[in-house]
């Protein structure tokens, strides 16, 4: 791939990102197209302004898996 054709994907991904933090889907894009590209889904996202006016796109950590409450007394 070239040098500009490298450069015009990174910032179509970016634009893609920019809309995905906002919560909303990218029209023409569903979620299976969003996940066979590597990118988080509506919600995995948010937006956080720094004093300066820097906007930081960060990404809510994964939730922690719930344990299993089910317990096995059974010897076997």
């Amino acid at each position: 791939m070239c040098w500009a054709c490298q450069q015009a994907d990174q910032e179509r991904i970016w634009a893609l990102v920019d809309i995905i933090s906002t919560g909303q889907m990218p029209a023409g894009h569903t979620a299976e197209d969003l996940r066979a590209m590597g990118l988080p889904q509506p919600g995995e996202l948010y937006r956080e302004e720094q004093p300066d006016g820097t906007i930081l796109i960060r990404q809510h950590p994964p939730k922690p898996e719930p344990k299993n409450a089910f317990v096995c007394d059974s010897p076997e």
